[in-house]
């Protein structure tokens, strides 16, 4: 069901929101990325993930925007095609999707006796008037729902309630930090999964149920789509969309991804401190959440990692060789640098603006 903007009259209780980041407030990585649509990644806004199969020819931009609806969010994202595919493959899919680990839906009672209702709700507009498609698919034992609905050129608030899978009652979510459920919003696909009639019950996996009846982002370089205010709850009905803090958003985003990196035009900013041995050095940091997983760190940017001598006085360009964290502590091995003696202190530096290090725990 697709409707115009309304303030529910009920609030319940703080957290009732499974999705993370659905105001779009947090965009650690970046606030812009171009050329999307060969291969799938997290981008922009923490926690939301472009994934793309087959050999689609169109790409997109996707951007953290200011342009999000009154009194919902300042922030959405905005998906702007920036090279049409009108020649759709069988296999080809563009899709919007949030990963929600097992441990996060126990209150879903999914799979059994007593399961709930689950209800979407999300704030859309576009450069057109169209038809997409929300899709849950559930992953731990391969079943999925889903319902199509509208977008105009204005702000409006789509509500959809999909019912309980009680299913044969020997089918519960994994109680882990797996994923388990998939939220997604479709983009583009090809036939293999436009051409059967959409599943609007919960159903054991049919690939060509899944998005029947879609309109293609790639249709058009004069296409784009906004999304905000995403909500994902126990029940029938569409509550009025969850306002978080952005210090309580940034800690959930830091359990999957975090990273240090420099401030503006800054340089030299001090990621953490080594010690250096002949041709390495480790160092070290504690995250400010634990993270769901053990991370694995990577160097961001280009002139990153500078490696300073206490003796020497000396900066080296080095490279990120190990990775030795835990879900904890960030540790590391840097290496490939000369001039360094066993038991000198050292400090790993930031070469130019953006660049940095990132430990990544995603889904």
């Amino acid at each position: 069901m697709t409707k115009a903007r309304t303030n529910a009259s009920a609030s319940p209780a703080v957290g009732r929101n499974i999705i993370q980041n659905g105001a779009m407030n947090v965009a650690q990585r970046s606030a812009s990325v171009t050329g999307l649509g060969a291969s799938a990644g997290y981008f922009t806004c923490d926690r939301w993930k472009l994934n793309f199969a087959g050999s689609t020819a169109g790409r997109l931009t996707m951007s953290q925007t200011s342009d999000g609806p009154n009194g919902i969010s300042a922030n959405c994202i905005k998906l702007d095609c920036t090279t049409a595919d009108t020649s759709i493959a069988a296999g080809e899919f563009a899709i919007l999707q949030q990963l929600i680990e097992g441990q996060n839906l126990q209150r879903l009672g999914k799979g059994v006796a007593g399961a709930k209702q689950i209800t979407v709700s999300f704030y859309v507009k576009g450069s057109r008037a169209s038809t997409q498609v929300c899709n849950l698919y559930e992953g731990d034992n391969n079943r999925h729902i889903g319902a199509t609905f509208s977008v105009t050129t204005d702000w409006t608030r789509v509500e959809i309630t999909f019912p309980a899978d009680e299913d044969d009652g020997s089918s519960p979510l994994a109680d882990d930090n797996t994923v388990s459920i998939y939220f997604q919003i479709w983009l583009h696909a090809g036939s293999n999964y436009t051409g059967g009639t959409i599943q609007t019950t919960w159903a054991n996996y049919v690939a060509n149920t899944t998005a029947a009846g879609l309109d293609s982002l790639f249709s058009s370089t004069d296409n784009n789509f906004f999304i905000t205010g995403v909500q994902m709850e126990v029940g029938p009905v569409a509550t009025e969309f969850e306002q978080e803090d952005f210090g309580t958003t940034l800690a959930k985003c830091q359990r999957y991804y975090y990273q240090l990196t420099s401030e503006g035009t800054a340089t030299n900013y001090i990621l953490g401190s080594v010690e250096s041995a002949t041709a390495a050095a480790m160092g070290g940091l504690a995250f400010p959440s634990e993270m769901r997983a053990i991370p694995t760190a990577a160097l961001l940017g280009t002139n990153i990692t500078k490696f300073y001598s206490a003796a020497t006085g000396t900066d080296v360009s080095v490279a990120l060789t190990t990775n030795r964290c835990s879900k904890n502590i960030g540790s590391f091995i840097i290496g490939s640098f000369t001039g360094a003696t066993v038991g000198q202190s050292a400090s790993l530096y930031n070469g130019g603006s953006g660049s940095g290090i990132s430990f990544d725990a995603e889904l």
